[in-house]
């Protein structure tokens, strides 16, 4: 016979010779390792997240770079998942060799059995018959901890505030609670699976959305300090000047004038109370929370973006000195829009913004639209048929029908604006995700009504680029990539 030696790390041999148990010394390694690799994952899928956003942030395909970054941490993943793949089965298996069998009952006899009899020698006994026990949740490396939906992840937390054993999968991401243990009965918090707070977070960042149309950077400070220079190409003073030298004269020196333009971020946030009821039913609650979440965000980001005084908020360029408010027409019919307001706001929009500008416009001042012409020339292409897009075009430009704006005849019904001259800003870190976006679940809040409290929260600050309107170099009006209408 061949005699087989088994090696075992020296570091398990001193454990062994401090008396630990062998079971508790490889299991322990078994979930420290398989642990640090699904955090490998989630720092995986964290740099993958970062690199889209902000392709989609700047509007652009992916770079050759950036595809195969992602390529290589995609490779990564994948053998990641091997490794836990192979850990976990050895894991299981080694944990069914060393299960205790627990006590043996011997079943009552049922009226008319007769015992074998057996003259056999006694034979090992049998192993226990298979529980029949449901199996516990997989626990797995993805972006959803293993939950297949929103729902399923809530009913899990529903449960665990009941007074259940805690959903193992609720466990690998718990939160801080207010008071006593991490992810324990009532006093705990859990922190939403990462896939489904992107899911949020894609709706409210989306291209449909206005925050999701602005020039965005990410920070993990709660301000940044951006040069700008508002100095136009033909100002005659200040700023970067070019002049015309004659051979071997010296040249006249100019300095750049820079502006410093601030933002800070600023905390936007949903709490949802969900009754036991709703938590009871999985699909009606996964449904409403991704509904009602990022449309409730997405319309508040929007409306701060125009309307937004600064204070606790992003400042909304309705509030800007940089507005450009382009004046009614002479006996203008109050309630109208007519086609020499647009013809004029166009005109207000600088030329190198034109080609990104879109109009927001009030549903209500929608119908006037498609009477507008210039002659007998429509100045409007419906959606669809020849506009081959999801909005109509107005002089070319999109025409998005968007609640922020005003009713028809008050200032902000119609809105001409170029985004990409708004900075946003969203701060990471502490939690949040690469744009900002953090979502807990907490258990106590209104733990006495059997309520479970969901909260979204998002760091945001924003404000224009435009410290002011610019003047032309000869005319009467001044341009601005945000122009309005005046109320009539």
């Amino acid at each position: 016979m061949v005699k087989r030696t088994l090696c075992v790390p020296a570091s398990v041999m001193a454990l062994l010779a401090l008396g630990a148990p062998a079971h508790a010394i490889i299991s322990n390694d078994f979930d420290g390792t398989i642990q640090a690799h699904r955090d490998r994952q989630s720092e995986l899928v964290d740099a993958q997240t970062t690199i889209v956003a902000t392709a989609d942030a700047e509007s652009r395909e992916l770079t050759v770079e950036e595809r195969t970054q992602l390529d290589e941490l995609a490779a990564e993943f994948d053998r990641i998942e091997g490794e836990i793949d192979r850990r976990t089965r050895a894991q299981a298996q080694f944990d069914a060799l060393n299960a205790s069998r627990g006590r043996q009952a011997v079943s009552d006899p049922i009226e008319g059995d007769v015992p074998p009899v057996s003259n056999a020698a006694p034979s090992r006994p049998a192993a226990a018959a298979p529980s029949r026990s449901p199996a516990a949740p997989r626990v797995q490396a993805n972006g959803n901890f293993g939950f297949r939906n929103f729902g399923e992840f809530a009913f899990a937390v529903r449960n665990a505030r009941s007074g259940g054993q805690a959903d193992q999968r609720l466990l690998r991401n718990a939160a801080a609670g207010t008071y006593g243990s991490e992810g324990s009965g009532a006093d705990g918090g859990f922190a939403v699976p990462p896939d489904f707070r992107s899911e949020i977070m894609t709706k409210v960042f989306g291209e449909d959305s206005l925050v999701g149309r602005t020039d965005r950077q990410v920070s993990t400070s709660n301000q940044i300090t951006f040069p700008t220079d508002m100095t136009t190409p033909w100002d005659a003073s200040g700023g970067i000047q070019a002049y015309w030298t004659g051979e071997a004269a010296a040249i006249t020196q100019s300095k750049p004038n820079f502006q410093d333009v601030t933002v800070k971020a600023h905390k936007l946030a949903v709490l949802v109370p969900v009754t036991e009821e709703l938590a009871e039913d999985a699909p009606a609650l996964d449904g409403y929370l991704r509904r009602k979440v990022p449309e409730k965000m997405d319309f508040a980001i929007s409306n701060a973006l125009v309307r937004g005084d600064g204070v606790g908020k992003p400042l909304g360029f309705l509030n800007s000195p940089c507005l450009s408010t382009v004046s009614k027409e002479s006996a203008q019919t109050a309630d109208t829009i007519k086609a020499e307001n647009i013809v004029k706001m166009f005109a207000a929009m600088p030329i190198q913004s034109r080609n990104s500008a879109v109009w927001l416009i009030h549903p209500d001042a929608e119908p006037q639209l498609p009477l507008m012409t210039i002659g007998q020339q429509p100045i409007y292409i419906p959606a669809g048929g020849f506009s081959g897009s999801p909005y109509g075009l107005l002089l070319g430009r999109p025409v998005i029908p968007h609640q922020v704006c005003e009713t028809v005849g008050d200032l902000g019904d119609i809105m001409f604006v170029d985004f990409n001259q708004y900075l946003t800003l969203s701060k990471t870190g502490g939690g949040r995700d690469s744009n900002g976006m953090r979502a807990d679940v907490s258990m106590h809040l209104w733990f006495d009504q059997d309520l479970v409290a969901y909260k979204t929260t998002i760091r945001l600050g924003g404000q224009p680029w435009w410290s002011a309107a610019t003047a032309m170099r000869d005319g009467s009006f001044t341009q601005s990539p945000f122009v309005v209408l005046e109320a009539r």
